[in-house]
């Protein structure tokens, strides 16, 4: 996908401001025994379409409005994909700015997990 100039200048703004990893480093995360919650920014019908396996849904459009009332503890760690990892710098940019010390976006998204040997829903 071609992205606009403009979206590109805000997520490379945004990825200056946040934590990232891959896939690498999220595994890793998890075979040290780390229990990050896993987010899907992904829009209704692409997550319908697939996701990894036990993924939260919280689409970029809601997860704003809705993330407090469902993590109230501003410290969980959230590791946020997306299609490609543009939308989720974008959220942990967001959720950084509400406070959420432990928002890390996972680059590659969505096209790296499906390879990943996670397991899909």
């Amino acid at each position: 996908m071609t992205h606009a100039p403009g979206f590109l200048k805000l997520v490379n703004d945004a990825k200056a401001n946040i934590k990232e990893t891959d896939v690498a480093g999220y595994k890793e995360m998890l075979a040290r025994g780390e229990t990050p919650i896993l987010v899907d920014t992904r829009e209704d019908n692409e997550f319908a379409d697939g996701h990894v396996k036990g993924a939260v849904h919280l689409s970029r459009g809601i997860i704003e409005r809705d993330i407090e009332g469902k993590y109230p503890d501003k410290a969980t760690p959230l590791v946020l994909y997306c299609g490609g990892g543009f939308r989720s710098a974008l959220v942990a940019e967001n959720l950084g700015k509400m406070g959420y010390s432990n928002a890390i976006s996972l680059d590659g998204g969505w096209k790296a997990l499906k390879v990943s040997g996670l397991e899909l829903e």
